[in-house]
């Protein structure tokens, strides 16, 4: 039986994995109580002592965690941003990185909510040449607030609420956000694309959208779902490629909401193409992700524990 154990289990991340593994019968789940959670000498020996360690941390706490484990059997699973272009780290995407990989890291690094539809959408394409790195591209994301942690959820959740909440929201103009690093690293891109991640009055759910220009593609809209579907559709992984998605001509960012799996789809024509991919920005886009990430490590089924209802 595996110990595990999650630093930083009263965010949003560590309740839902918590949440997860409370349950389970393959796993001893290491508990600190709440004086010495944030006790440090409490929070080392915890680390050392676990098989697999959770780290649901803001980026300087996850560092700071990092250096308080001294076992070299200790597998780590980040789901901060700290260490997912880190050298030495595996990035925790089976279905892209390779599940050997995973299973053989003690070092992984869970990938950004919106990085993940990104990565799934665009690093087969460059891998295959259908779309060059050289390529600017452009991607629009729709999220849940808890996204944002518990002080946007409360924000969202409060009685009396700022009414610009009741609408859509941009976020990162500034064409910083933290999850960029990792879309270029993995996708291999050379340059970043601008990204417009905008948060709405729903709790969880994601959808991600890459447009694409027909002369910016080496190949049809065919080729993309034959490349979507050798990569995905082959009875492993929590990501499906679907040739005809959405709900009557809509496609709403909610239809994945509690769910660990990813739906990816291209819409369009042969002279403007979409790329779409859904999930739960708290599933496949964190805890849902994280848990995958411990079961490969584990070598049990990669779905245990997890609500992946179109990934059998």
């Amino acid at each position: 039986m595996k110990k595990v154990f999650i630093d930083g289990s009263a965010g949003t991340t560590g309740l839902r994995i918590y949440e997860r593994l409370e349950g389970r019968k393959d796993i001893e789940l290491i508990k600190l109580s709440e004086e010495l959670r944030k006790d440090s000498a409490a929070r080392a020996e915890a680390l050392n002592s676990a098989d697999i360690a959770f780290l649901c941390l803001p980026d300087a706490a996850a560092v700071e965690a990092v250096g308080m484990i001294t076992n070299p059997d200790t597998c780590v699973i980040d789901t901060s941003t700290a260490h997912r272009t880190a050298d030495g780290w595996t990035y925790g995407f089976a279905e892209l990185t390779g599940y050997d990989e995973v299973k053989i890291s003690k070092r992984i690094a869970n990938p950004g909510c919106h990085a993940s539809g990104f990565v799934a959408l665009v690093a087969p394409l460059i891998r295959e040449g259908i779309v060059s790195k050289d390529e600017m591209l452009s991607a629009f994301s729709l999220t849940g607030y808890s996204g944002g942690g518990k002080k946007m959820i409360a924000e969202y959740e409060a009685e009396e609420r700022d009414p610009l909440l009741g609408a859509p929201r941009m976020y990162g103009i500034a064409q910083k956000h933290k999850h960029l690093p990792e879309m270029v690293k993995v996708c291999g891109l050379a340059k970043a694309p601008a990204f417009c991640p905008i948060v709405a009055d729903f709790y969880s759910g994601m959808e991600v959208t890459v447009p694409l220009f027909g002369d910016a593609i080496n190949g049809t809209i065919k080729d993309i779902e034959d490349i979507y579907s050798s990569y995905y559709n082959n009875g492993s992984g929590l990501v499906r490629f679907v040739k005809e998605a959405g709900e009557g001509g809509f496609m709403s960012a909610a239809a994945f909401a509690g769910r660990d799996d990813m739906e990816v789809s291209v819409t369009g024509n042969d002279e403007r193409i979409l790329l779409v991919s859904r999930f739960d920005n708290l599933g496949k886009g964190a805890s849902g992700a994280a848990i995958q990430n411990m079961n490969i490590v584990m070598g049990v089924r990669e779905t245990t524990g997890l609500n992946v209802a179109n990934c059998e």
